[in-house]
């Protein structure tokens, strides 16, 4: 099926974030969320945030060079993957809704990250990770998964194992893309 014919194409792209602190196990829920989203013939795309520079790219390959002679964009192509690598060089860093209009058509976008932006989230949440809720500071946290029972929680609590409720709760509460750009 080409991208024009895509279901994807036909309904609006909607968008959900997975937000807490580092060593929550926010990566490690989306790489079990993923493949049960996609066994129900969804497109899921991924957005991460990273706090710290990060480098896609490796020394010595001629991406690299292009890249450290002052090119800003280097596009790869193979017959497995293509990419964007962008330098921002002076420019400042993108927001979450220019980043999200660099993604390509699908059904659901994951955001793992942001977690200071406004658009629906659930929060992951370790009490042996010894950092506060972001519940009840971020009005756009709409449940908690976590690896304890929070009884002072104003939200939803799920169990972070319940995989299979926690893919029923973030297609619930995940909203149309275009809501997000309006409101940023």
């Amino acid at each position: 099926m080409d991208a024009s014919t895509h279901p994807a194409k036909k309904r609006a792209m909607r968008i959900i974030g997975l937000a807490g602190w580092s060593g929550s196990g926010k990566t490690t829920l989306i790489t079990k969320v993923i493949p049960r989203l996609t066994a129900r013939g969804l497109r899921v795309s991924t957005l991460k945030h990273a706090h710290h520079g990060f480098d896609l790219d490796q020394p010595g390959k001629d991406s690299f060079f292009h890249r450290a002679a002052g090119a800003t964009e280097v596009i790869i192509g193979s017959a497995k993957r293509w990419a964007i690598l962008h330098e921002l060089r002076e420019e400042p860093e993108w927001n979450l809704a220019a980043l999200l209009a660099k993604v390509s058509a699908v059904d659901l976008v994951l955001v793992e990250g942001f977690k200071r932006d406004r658009f629906p989230k659930l929060e992951i949440y370790r009490a042996g990770n010894g950092k506060p809720l972001l519940h009840p500071d971020d009005p756009h946290i709409v449940a908690i998964a976590s690896d304890t029972p929070l009884p002072e929680a104003k939200v939803p609590v799920i169990d972070l194992n319940d995989v299979a409720a926690i893919v029923d709760l973030l297609l619930a509460r995940a909203v149309p893309v275009s809501t997000l750009r309006a409101s940023v």
